[in-house]
């Protein structure tokens, strides 16, 4: 469908993260750029099997469309992101459709990444990429954007700083939850103070040292009153932070040290209390089909878990 866009006229450029994107041929880009669409990859690797910039992927999610309509979130593109995937099944994530002003700053993040990596075609800043959008609306939408190219760890910061302000309730859904321990202690906090915190982690891996240091980091919460649920309708993989029915965050960001630090970042901050409780309820909803962690199933679990968790927490610094 882009090839055939392309074919239309419309100009049409993907930039692809190298490392994440492995299985993606240069040959299986050429009818697409044949038609006259543009690709280009984000820190190319110049040696078969060797990356010498892994550790620096794009993780970011961005579609713009004539400048008027974004979209981000945690959907990559992939056949496993559609349910496909056997071993994984249902894939649960959340993604936003952005009309108005907000979508000028996805577009800007687009083409600094683009213009930072092509070998050709740089874009310009002109105005046809950035059009008046009389939206109509009235939500606010701030654009986050990190990376080991930034000075501040703006998403993380972001994070603490909503969490830091709940005074009634947290939830959080991440796919991978290995932050720092002042990250921790601040979720801890809040607990303590009143705050009904709850987290939704994977019931299921699909990066198994990652799964283990998760369940760890989730299950360290308890003790300060922290509900920790297992998602177990497929894969969750959504990136989603409310607080107080008042402020939310959904982009791509994981809250782990490698999407603070390592990748490149991008997140959607929402300041709506409609919006905010949808997803909310989608966590609730969510509900349904999973299971707490108890402090007394998470004190039962085998001696080869507790070795595993062992494992992945002196690993958590680099996974």
């Amino acid at each position: 469908e882009l090839g055939k866009k392309a074919e239309q006229g419309v100009e049409v450029k993907i930039l692809y993260d190298d490392m994440g994107s492995r299985g993606l041929r240069k040959k299986g880009l050429r009818p697409f750029r044949n038609k006259g669409g543009h690709a280009e990859a984000f820190f190319p690797s110049k040696l078969p099997l060797i990356n010498l910039r892994m550790n620096n992927r794009n993780h970011r999610k961005i579609v713009v469309i004539d400048g008027q309509i974004g979209y981000v979130g945690g959907f990559n593109v992939g056949d496993e992101y559609l349910g496909k995937s056997k071993k994984f099944g249902y894939w649960r994530d959340t993604h936003l459709r952005i009309v108005g002003d907000a979508v000028n700053a996805l577009q800007l993040r687009f083409i600094l990444d683009w213009n930072s990596q092509a070998t050709r075609d740089h874009i310009s800043y002109d105005d046809r990429y950035f059009p008046d959008v009389n939206s109509g609306g009235t939500i606010g939408v701030q654009i986050a954007s990190s990376g080991p190219d930034e000075e501040w760890e703006q998403i993380k910061y972001g994070y603490l700083k909503m969490i830091s302000s709940a005074k009634k309730s947290i939830y959080i859904q991440s796919p991978y939850f290995i932050p720092d321990q002042a990250f921790l202690d601040s979720i801890k906090i809040a607990a303590l103070g009143g705050v009904d915190v709850n987290i939704m982690i994977p019931n299921k891996p699909d990066h198994p040292f990652v799964f283990w240091a998760t369940l760890k980091n989730a299950a360290s919460l308890l003790d300060a009153g922290v509900k920790v649920f297992h998602y177990d309708n497929g894969f969750l993989h959504s990136k989603t932070l409310v607080i107080d029915d008042e402020i939310a965050s959904v982009g791509t960001a994981n809250m782990d040290h490698r999407s603070f630090t390592l990748n490149f970042e991008v997140n959607a901050f929402i300041y709506d209390q409609q919006i905010a409780k949808k997803l909310k309820q989608a966590f609730i909803d969510d509900l349904a089909v999973s299971s707490e962690l108890t402090k007394a199933r998470y004190a039962n679990r085998s001696l080869w878990i507790k070795f595993k968790e062992g494992i992945s927490q002196l690993l958590s610094p680099i996974l």
